[in-house]
């Protein structure tokens, strides 16, 4: 039966690695079927009590909302949660800097996704000088040490680093500020971000030089396609966790209650207006 699973698990695997081509209309389609076994995995998490950690970083533009949009689509979010934490408070400046992301790690069955995370002080932080120089380096001393306090502790750590082109990063910003829709994504920092490309390219380099540690690597996705790289994101997130689908008792819908009962007529509620119909 182990051989069974670890035969299912390097297909899996295998079936990750391999380039596809697809056209934009097969992109649903093949989305939806891996959301499916993104549910699957949420149902085995929460079967082994497993504790799942996923940060996301990248430069602002390089989709890593949209990513967590599709993976969340189907999943339960009693189990699966994600944390997008604001600017520290002047209470939190005071603490370990990893006192306030430790509160948001995962109860065991659930998967926590961090849109950004502890890294903001080796991005950000160190970019714009929002940290000192020593705390900047205590960061790059500390993290992998934290990291690989988690992972022995039993939680799966799993960084990905979404990587967009300059030219792309322009283009998707110049749709942000002629898109009324869109415009409230955009904020002075990331306006500064861009201003500062190579400062960030330096840090990223800096951060990957330090944190990319065996126990917990960092993948990085090619983003300037986001339907490929959702796709490719999530098939290569599946590939990291073996697993099989949760058995299920067969469900039976009950028969509805039979007893007489005269309800108030619809006039007497405040009725929303048909202002639509659709076929």
């Amino acid at each position: 039966m182990a051989n069974a699973k670890k035969a299912k698990h390097k297909k899996r695997a295998e079936r990750s690695s391999r380039s596809t081509h697809l056209a934009k209309k097969d992109y649903e389609k093949e989305l939806r079927r891996l959301q499916v076994e993104l549910l699957q995995l949420e149902e085995w998490i929460r079967h082994r009590n497993l504790r799942v950690v996923v940060l996301f970083e990248g430069r602002d533009t390089a989709g890593k909302g949209g990513v967590i949009k599709r993976i969340t689509a189907l999943l339960n979010p009693r189990y699966v949660r994600v944390v997008a934490l604001p600017a520290p408070t002047e209470r939190e400046r005071t603490q370990w800097y990893f006192q306030r992301y430790i509160t948001h790690l995962p109860s065991g069955g659930e998967m926590v996704l961090f849109d950004r995370s502890w890294y903001n002080r080796a991005g950000v932080e160190r970019v714009m000088g929002f940290c000192t120089d020593a705390e900047y380096d205590e960061f790059m001393r500390t993290c992998p040490q934290f990291e690989r306090m988690l992972v022995n502790s039993g939680i799966l750590l799993v960084k990905y680093w979404l990587s967009v082109s300059d030219d792309e990063q322009e283009r998707r910003f110049t749709a942000r500020i002629n898109d009324p829709s869109k415009r409230w994504k955009l904020s002075p920092m990331d306006l500064q971000a861009r201003a500062r490309w190579v400062d960030y390219s330096e840090a990223k380099d800096q951060m990957f030089a330090y944190c990319d540690i065996k126990e917990a690597p960092w993948y990085v996705v090619e983003t300037d396609n986001k339907r490929a790289a959702h796709l490719n994101l999530i098939s290569h997130f599946l590939s990291l966790i073996p697993f099989e689908p949760v058995p299920h008792e067969n469900i039976k819908l009950p028969a509805r209650q039979k007893r007489s009962y005269n309800r108030p007529p619809k006039s007497s509620q405040r009725m929303v207006p048909v202002k639509y119909e659709v076929e």
